[in-house]
């Protein structure tokens, strides 16, 4: 009969049909069991080299051979094969490989090994513990996959394979990241562990101090490494290991499963684009001795600076995500530190069991044939005369098992006695065997029924392994959380100019270099500028503190000062792209240093179009790569200036048309970084805010003209209002005074810098300038001639 058709929804068949292929990914081919640390490849490729005996202690084999017995258990493609018998060979993938390579099996490069009918592979001395009595009926055996053959479903593993060579792959859904340990600290923990079930991850975290890379390389901080063991999952950071020899940065270590050709390729590229200065060449002398990539300096290079730049831009510094993913009892599970060590103590108390049962077995059958030998021996002459008088073997056997009420096995063996065991002195050698027999086969019955006694056997072995295989760690742990690569303590601190122009430029100058002028001065050249180039930002702090850079696009990125290039007065200074992460339009519009992000200081950002908003400083404590949101620009928009307050300041806010409007801070609620803020002025047509200030008791309010007109009010004269208004006429702009340029709030004995779009600037007393009213043009500052004013500083008093 013709096989009836079913009906069946199409969804849930592909429902059905999917789930049956993600779970053969997930169990058969992606993820590590939690026992043995091996995906089905990699155990199926460690037990076809048992079986061709490839210990050791024996000759290579070519690996197409590995690979062709290989199919007798994995019927995949060759390619794969070959590749994870590759990867187990190569000792910047594996902490402690498994298989000893003879040839090219591949370099850090990333690039190819050689052909599989090229290279020649054995297991190593560490591998042969991943099978170490596989003979003795400690794991079960299934059917391959045609029936043929027994495969075993799991490697009896003496060696804790998971935590020590860690693994990595992606099944569906999911995917497996397991950084490798020292295997030293790893025994020591599992010892401790059997020791004390309870033990605390405390206690463990002082003996595993953190993942142990083949590459070596620097762990930044311990936070990451506490999340990975407690939860199952963290990030760690890496860096590789530098050090500083006259005018090169060499590195010996570069982070795990980095590919170094790439890493070249990358630090290349960043010089060739400008991005990353003072490299006058790069060179890979990394050799079979070791790893080495020299940075040639140039001679005006700061090595500490550069240094900075190639861990920020590059992957000389990366993250490792932990995921500790692993199979246990066929399903995938999210594995913490214990629950990793508890698994494997379990697999090694099974194995152990096991093989004592089968060594208990093999003394009960052999003691059970020395007793029928001792009996035949006790009554030679009579078995002698029995045998001979049988007729055939099956008489012989017959007579014997009666006579003497011995087994089939034990006649058999009497049968199969050759006469030399009936001297006197092979008849003590087995009487003596039998009796050894004995106390062994009670010694093993007294093992098996003490729990303790198991777990002492597994804690002698690991010792044993710790003792052949243990090493020193190569991947030393820096305390250090925050990636600060400049030590502080070292760099003299000093107040510093910073300056940063339209096209991008930036550099810092010591204090200093400018003297003061009286008010009317020409001043000095103070940057040295292109034609078309504008210095937007100008700024006095300390080189110990913070700048966080506000760009117009709403982001911040973060940078210590010190790390700014120090130039002369003429110079143009350094493309802050060098120094920073921004995209190709992002524009730096307001800097400002900061000593230490306090909870209880906030930020006030002032848009073009009015809108301000207030966030927590704290929220801006941990910049990324590339910066991160500090406000939402609305379309159009842009950011103008940012202000440090610490929650209860009045604030003033200027227009370049001449408004100006005062209102508390409260009126703005603490909101988000990615928040949009709200208005905090009315903006009239062709109108835009120029500035934001804190209106301080005491002070008055400075603005400046694009014509260097200037003028100072009190603060007072400002009505204050709830934001959102209008405002009062703040100056009287006219064709004489032009746009208003910039406005601040000072003190009579500030000083003042103000900067023009050619560079030139001038430093004056804030007394010098004139308190009269809003509605007034100011009085000359600065001569500008067919200059503009462009920005104005304010010299803080410390």
């Amino acid at each position: 009969m013709p096989e009836q058709i079913q009906t069946r929804l199409i969804e849930e068949e592909m429902k059905s049909n999917y789930l049956d292929y993600a779970m053969s990914v997930i169990t058969a081919r992606a993820l590590p069991d939690a026992r043995d640390g091996l995906k089905p490849v990699h155990r199926r490729i460690l037990f076809s080299m048992h079986g061709m005996n490839l210990n050791n202690n024996k000759p290579f084999v070519k690996s197409a051979r590995i690979v062709g017995d290989c199919f007798k258990y994995h019927p995949h493609g060759d390619v794969a094969l070959y590749e994870s018998l590759v990867r187990m060979a190569q000792d910047f993938s594996l902490r402690y490989i498994l298989v000893n390579g003879h040839g090219n099996f591949g370099t850090q490069d990333f690039s190819q090994p050689a052909q599989m009918r090229y290279t020649e592979a054995r297991l190593s001395k560490i591998g042969e513990e991943m099978l170490k009595d596989l003979d003795k009926e400690t794991v079960d055996f299934v059917p391959n996959f045609d029936g043929s053959l027994k495969e075993p479903t799991i490697l009896p593993s003496n060696f804790p394979n998971l935590l020590v060579n860690g693994s990595s792959g992606i099944a569906v859904g999911m995917a497996t990241n397991i950084p490798p340990h020292n295997l030293t600290e790893v025994s020591d923990a599992i010892i401790k562990t059997i020791d004390n079930p309870e033990i605390s991850y405390e206690e463990l975290f002082t003996i595993i101090k953190g993942p142990d890379f083949p590459t070596g390389a620097i762990i930044l901080g311990k936070s990451g490494i506490k999340d990975a063991y407690t939860t199952g999952r963290g990030k760690i950071i890496v860096k590789a290991k530098a050090s500083i020899e006259e005018r090169k940065i060499i590195f010996t270590e570069i982070p795990y499963q980095l590919n170094k050709s790439l890493l070249l390729e990358n630090i290349a590229s960043l010089v060739n684009e400008k991005r990353l200065e003072g490299i006058s060449d790069l060179r890979d002398e990394s050799n079979k001795e070791g790893m080495r990539i020299v940075v040639q300096l140039k001679k005006d290079a700061d090595p500490n600076v550069v240094l900075n730049q190639l861990y920020s831009l590059t992957s000389l510094k990366s993250s490792f995500g932990v995921i500790m993913l692993a199979l246990h009892e066929g399903q995938p599970k999210v594995m913490n530190l214990k629950e990793i060590i508890g698994y494997y103590i379990q697999h090694r108390r099974q194995v152990t069991i096991r093989r004592l049962n089968f060594e208990l077995k093999e003394a009960l059958d052999k003691a059970h044939l020395l007793e029928g030998l001792i009996i035949a021996l006790s009554n030679v002459d009579e078995v002698v005369q029995g045998i001979k008088s049988s007729q055939n073997v099956e008489e012989a056997r017959t007579f014997l098992t009666n006579k003497y009420q011995l087994s089939e096995v034990q006649a058999n063996a009497i049968l199969d006695m050759k006469l030399q065991k009936l001297t006197s002195l092979e008849t003590d050698k087995i009487k003596k065997e039998h009796a050894e027999l004995l106390v062994l086969i009670a010694e093993l019955k007294a093992i098996l029924d003490s729990n303790q006694r198991i777990m002492e056997i597994i804690k002698k072995e690991l010792e044993e392994l710790k003792e052949k295989y243990g090493d020193a760690r190569r991947t030393s742990i820096e305390d250090s959380e925050d990636g600060e690569f400049i030590r502080e303590d070292m760099i003299k601190e000093e107040d510093v100019v910073i300056t940063l122009t339209n096209s991008g430029y930036i550099k810092q100058i010591p204090l200093d270099t400018y003297k003061q002028q009286r008010r009317g001065g020409k001043g000095i050249i103070g940057t040295e500028t292109k034609e078309t180039d504008v210095v937007e930002n100008l700024f006095v702090t300390s080189n110990h503190n913070s700048l966080l850079f506000f760009t117009n696009k709403g982001k911040i990125h973060w940078l210590k000062a010190y790390e700014v290039p120090v130039a002369s007065r003429y110079a143009q200074g350094k493309a802050v792209v060098n120094l920073l992460n921004m995209e190709k339009d992002e524009k730096v519009k307001t800097l400002l240093p900061i000593s230490q992000f306090d909870a209880n200081k906030f930020l006030i950002f002032a848009t073009k179009q009015g809108i301000v908003k207030k966030t927590s400083l704290a929220e801006y404590s941990n910049p990324r790569k590339g910066g991160i949101i500090a406000i939402n620009l609305r379309d159009a928009d842009e950011l103008i200036q940012v202000a440090l307050t610490d929650g209860s300041k009045e604030l003033i806010m200027g227009t370049r048309n001449g408004n100006a409007v005062r209102f508390n801070e409260n009126d703005v609620s603490v909101m988000g970084r990615n928040a949009t803020g709200v208005r905090g002025i009315k903006l009239e047509m062709n109108d835009g805010v120029i500035g934001l200030e804190t209106a301080i008791a005491g002070t008055t309010v400075l603005t400046v003209t694009e014509k260097g007109f200037g003028k100072r009010t009190p603060v007072d004269d400002y009505r204050l209002i709830r934001r959102g208004g209008s405002g009062v006429i703040n100056i009287k702009v006219t064709e004489k005074n032009g746009k208003v340029a910039a406005i601040k709030t000072v003190f009579d004995d500030d000083e003042i810098m103000l900067i023009t779009e050619k560079g030139v600037i001038i430093r004056v007393n804030a007394k010098d300038i004139s308190v009269i009213g809003r509605n007034t043009q100011g009085v000359t500052i600065m001569r500008v001639d067919n200059d503009k004013v462009r920005t104005v500083a304010k010299i803080a008093k410390e």
